[in-house]
């Protein structure tokens, strides 16, 4: 298989796994045309859209797709009924796209009914799970997406995790700001910006690289909850996870 992330709009990726055979799927297209052009440029034939949730920079480019392709099935969650999706998914569901089998993970807190799609090792996260962050809760509660958190931390090491946008820059500087003595969050930083200034993503990531830079994914840790003001363990690891989320929307 082959990953592709293609940037669009200001900064998301829209991602494209390419079975290596001439065909492919593709994930979250926000806009048609950077879709399109890549289809004809590696010579592509897609054989689903896999939609995370209903937000436009997520689906905005469903519908001039389908123009092209019409028989183009279009996996999503129920929140996008009438956003372009053609088969509706929940959590535990197995679809099978290109010879592959995807699982629906349900992971809400940014929207309601967000979903992710994991194909070992793959998992299509939309704004869920970010590169050393998380996606702002619009609907959700912080409790929802802690559970979410914990649902996609029980995948394997190896895991690679394709969020939807390009954030680590900032997330990672908010992470240096809570624990500035932290020295992975520090070298990984260092490593981020250097990509970056060759205008190079930073994504895709690792689960195992997350659980050691990503705070959201160490609310058990017993330093990190005293940096947050928790004078003792916490009875619901929910409530650190709250904390930094109310921290991260004022940094």
């Amino acid at each position: 298989m082959n990953l592709i992330s293609i940037p669009a709009l200001q900064d998301n990726y829209i991602w494209i796994l390419d079975d290596q055979q001439g065909h492919c799927t593709i994930v979250d297209p926000g806009e048609a045309q950077p879709v399109l052009d890549a289809l004809r440029k590696l010579e592509l034939t897609p054989d689903a859209i896999l939609l995370t949730h209903h937000h436009h920079d997520h689906i905005g480019g469903v519908a001039q797709i389908l123009a092209q392709y019409p028989a183009l099935p279009v996996y999503g969650p129920h929140e996008t009924a009438n956003k372009g999706a053609t088969t509706l998914v929940e959590d535990g569901d197995i679809i099978t796209v290109s010879g592959r089998k995807y699982r629906v993970i349900a992971v809400p807190g940014h929207t309601l009914g967000h979903v992710a799609f994991y194909s070992a090792p793959y998992l299509f996260c939309g704004d869920t799970l970010f590169s050393a962050g998380c996606g702002r809760l619009f609907e959700g509660t912080a409790e929802q997406m802690y559970y979410s958190f914990q649902q996609l931390s029980q995948l394997p090491d190896n895991t690679i995790i394709c969020c939807a946008h390009e954030y680590t820059v900032s997330n990672l500087k908010f992470a240096r700001a809570i624990l500035p003595q932290d020295r992975q969050i520090e070298t990984y930083q260092q490593q981020v910006m250097a990509l970056r200034a060759k205008n190079q993503p930073s994504v895709p990531t690792t689960l195992q690289l997350e659980r050691e830079i990503n705070l959201f994914l160490r609310c058990h840790d017993t330093d990190l909850q005293k940096k947050l003001g928790f004078d003792r363990p916490p009875e619901h690891l929910h409530s650190v996870f709250s904390e930094l989320r109310l921290r991260k929307d004022s940094f």
